[in-house]
């Protein structure tokens, strides 16, 4: 392939639909207060009007518990004028294309996760979660939660640049989506359940997950035609970014092995490039190997 300073062709790919757009919404806090003043307010409104003031008081905590939005946001904005979220979509909708056909294969049905942008913080099925804790995936609600400012982290952070290593971090959460589907998340947390070493039980499920994110790397390059000269070290130098040794080095701590919940860079990339190299799910069983 001609090489075109490592940026993926995707451009022309398709848009997945599968993305909200929850950028700029507020999460609970700004919401009514209940101090002296309100519940004076409160009874007043009740001696005029005849209404239970206990189901006043209800009211005004359950908008006080009730994720509040800043503003409407217009329809379209900012998917409409926004490159990050364009080049979000047709990674999202790569991995659509690809692990529907893997499913299929397979005799099963690949329904799709959303994917939720979001800035600073986000309320999920999981709970409440901060842009700190970087890109994840829930469960409970089938979503992914990635804050864009994280690709940037990425980069000057991490060390991993280009758009591969950004489409690299979609197919890794989306890969957790896929344990979901096959049952191994339940699994996993049977193991857990059962008094399993939680953090060895964590790196397998992580490494699992950048084995699929290979996998889709593999169908995205042979079967789509998505990749350049260069895009796969682009893949590689992100998984060994986040390699727990490496971040562990990197914030002056000891490198502390029974403290991993991702795996050391070594292992990150070797899975993930065992996944891309053989484009099959089943060279990705973590917990065998």
């Amino acid at each position: 392939m001609e090489h075109r300073d490592n940026i993926m062709q995707w451009e022309s790919g398709r848009r997945s639909d599968n993305v909200e757009d929850d950028r700029g919404l507020s999460l609970p806090g700004g919401g009514i207060r209940i101090g002296g003043c309100s519940i004076l307010l409160i009874l007043i409104i009740s001696l005029l009007t005849g209404q239970n003031p206990l189901r006043l008081f209800a009211y005004l905590f359950e908008q006080q518990q009730t994720p509040q939005a800043s503003a409407p946001q217009e329809p379209g904005r900012p998917q409409a004028n926004d490159q990050e979220t364009d080049f979000v979509r047709v990674i999202l909708a790569s991995t659509e294309d690809t692990w529907t056909e893997i499913f299929n294969g397979m005799h099963r049905n690949y329904v799709p996760p959303k994917l939720v942008l979001f800035s600073g913080e986000a309320q999920s099925g999981c709970g409440f979660a901060s842009a700190a804790v970087g890109p994840f995936y829930c469960s409970a609600d089938d979503k992914v939660y990635l804050d864009l400012t994280f690709f940037q982290e990425l980069d000057q952070r991490f060390g991993a640049s280009g758009d591969f290593a950004q489409a690299y971090v979609i197919a890794h959460e989306v890969g957790h989506h896929v344990q979901n589907l096959l049952g191994i998340t339940d699994r996993v947390q049977r193991l857990q359940e059962e008094g399993g070493d939680a953090n060895a039980i964590s790196v397998r499920v992580e490494l699992q997950a950048d084995c699929f994110a290979g996998v889709w790397g593999n169908h995205a390059d042979k079967e789509r035609q998505m990749l350049e000269a260069g895009d796969v070290e682009e893949g590689i130098n992100a998984a060994a970014a986040v390699g727990d040794d490496r971040i562990q080095q990197s914030a002056g701590r000891a490198v502390t092995p029974e403290t991993w919940t991702h795996g050391s860079s070594k292992m990150r990339v070797t899975w993930f490039k065992r996944g891309f190299e053989s484009g099959d799910v089943s060279s990705c069983d973590t917990f065998q190997q």
